[in-house]
């Protein structure tokens, strides 16, 4: 369920997700896990395309927002389009609050969003997503 109560338009076939996914894009995915920094495939890459949810294939981000920040993740400066992501405030660390993100879609959990870093980026946000929670779609 959304913060507001209501469904993701996308419903998960949890089983058949989970035969289709490696242990750990499911893991990270449906139970908010985190890859190791600096492990990922798009921490470091630089291929032009666009980054699409890897449980229901939604648009998430694309390469032109994607910035080497240095933090061993995948980070943007801003999703594709702002309904394309959901917004969770996260406790787990307290007393530390993050913000949570997840598939609009979906609601597959795929990292979070720093404000105020001071990173040379149009949004001051670093939204740092784990590479197991997206698959690319290159451009030609």
């Amino acid at each position: 369920m959304r913060p507001d109560g209501s469904a993701y338009p996308v419903q998960i076939d949890e089983i058949a997700l989970a035969a289709t996914l490696d242990p750990l894009s499911y893991e990270v995915l449906r139970n908010a896990a985190t890859e190791r920094p600096f492990t990922g495939e798009y921490t470091d890459s630089e291929r032009i395309g666009v980054y699409k949810c890897k449980a229901c294939a939604a648009e998430l981000f694309r390469s032109e927002t994607k910035f080497h920040s240095g933090c061993g993740w995948p980070s943007f400066y801003a999703p594709t389009d702002e309904d394309a992501v959901v917004l969770i405030e996260d406790r787990s660390l307290f007393p530390r609050v993050r913000t949570e993100v997840r598939c609009a879609s979906c609601g597959s959990h795929l990292g979070h969003v720093f404000e105020g870093e001071g990173y040379d980026v149009p949004t001051d946000q670093r939204w740092c997503i784990n590479s197991v929670s997206m698959m690319l779609e290159e451009k030609p």
